[in-house]
């Protein structure tokens, strides 16, 4: 599950029971800090927080702030300055600054409804942006508004700008990969594209397979486990997987799969020839990613065999192989450690 899918459940959740609660959002950040802007928190009227913004004296502060929040039912910005010099100071030193506007989310319909079109965005993989509106004097924030706005030119919520002005904001948010703060008139505008998690296909349930699995979940990749091993793919073996396909023959692995720009593909079945398999498969399909686990030797026999096949060496430059950042892992464990690192890696380097 991802931060977008945690949130949005979280806010519907404490909505729908009636119960205010403080959304939390990075809206400027500059020089080195915990997270980046569009980060997110929330914090409900029992104090309890889900998510985070990174942690230490950022965190901190916008925990104790939320209480006087709720209490006002007035939202606000607070200023960091993380880059103090004194080495005594309690918390995280990270060298830059950070503004974080802590939003006051009264439990009414008009709120309700839209965290409630929000996460079925989220869940329904929509290409949609959603749209935080807030004028602020000082760190005093007068007013906040939200709205989605489709990549079909739709839109759903409140949005107070019109014409040029909402023209201006649809063109900035199609031009966006990741999280953008920009001005419009008086309003400042925090950008953010809501994309489905990433799935992260396994191909092949061994050893490595089981801990890259659970690991790729933790940091938000669905996770899709295939196998024609019954014994090894299994809910038990694999309890993080949103789901596990038992096949026949890895001749026919990504029949019936959506793969897309969105899809990663890691290969580490039991032998060479099925990992050849699947990897002729992939590199017919978008995906955005496709690794494959294999010493040089075993990655230049089955390009060998791909070549023959009028694969070129474009096509092959697709591949990630061997898999893994090298940080000289040897255990499964460390290895699954190697291979989702550039996982993270690659999909940061999309959303950019």
């Amino acid at each position: 599950m991802n931060d977008n899918e945690y949130l949005t459940g979280i806010i519907c959740g404490l909505l729908d029971r009636g119960s205010p609660a403080v959304l939390a959002t990075i809206v400027r950040q500059e020089g080195s800090a915990p997270r980046h802007a569009g980060a997110r928190m929330v914090i409900g009227a029992d104090g309890r927080s889900y998510g985070t913004i990174g942690g230490s004296l950022l965190e901190a502060g916008t925990i104790e702030a939320a209480p006087s929040v709720i209490a006002s039912r007035r939202s606000e910005l607070i200023d960091f300055d993380l880059t103090s010099r004194d080495t005594n100071a309690p918390g995280m030193i990270c060298g830059g600054t950070a503004t974080v506007l802590l939003e006051y989310l009264g439990a009414t319909p008009e709120n309700t409804d839209f965290f409630r079109r929000l996460h079925d965005a989220v869940m329904d993989g929509d290409d949609v942006t959603l749209v935080t509106l807030y004028r602020a004097a000082g760190n005093a924030v007068s007013d906040t508004r939200h709205c989605l706005l489709y990549h079909d030119g739709k839109m759903a919520g409140e949005c107070p700008l019109s014409g040029a002005d909402l023209q201006n904001l649809s063109t900035a948010a199609r031009g966006t990969g990741s999280a953008a703060t920009v001005s419009i008139k008086d309003w400042q505008v925090v950008l953010e594209p809501v994309r489905q998690a990433r799935t992260l296909y396994c191909f092949g349930a061994g050893h490595v397979a089981r801990p890259t699995a659970h690991l790729a979940a933790l940091v938000g990749f669905r996770v899709v486990v295939v196998d024609n091993r019954s014994e090894y793919a299994s809910t038990e073996r694999f309890p993080d997987a949103h789901n596990i396909r038992i096949i026949s023959d890895y001749r026919g692995a990504l029949e019936g799969l959506d793969i897309d720009a969105d899809s990663f593909i890691v290969i580490f079945t039991h032998c060479h020839l099925t990992d050849r398999y699947v990897l002729e498969q992939a590199l017919k399909t978008d995906a955005g990613y496709i690794g494959m686990i294999a010493s040089r030797k075993k990655r230049e026999d089955v390009y060998r065999a791909l070549r023959e096949k009028g694969f070129t060496p474009e096509d092959l430059a697709r591949v990630h192989s061997p898999i893994g950042l090298y940080i000289g892992a040897e255990t499964p464990e460390e290895i699954a450690v190697s291979i989702v690192a550039e996982l993270i890696q690659e999909r940061s380097r999309q959303a950019r």
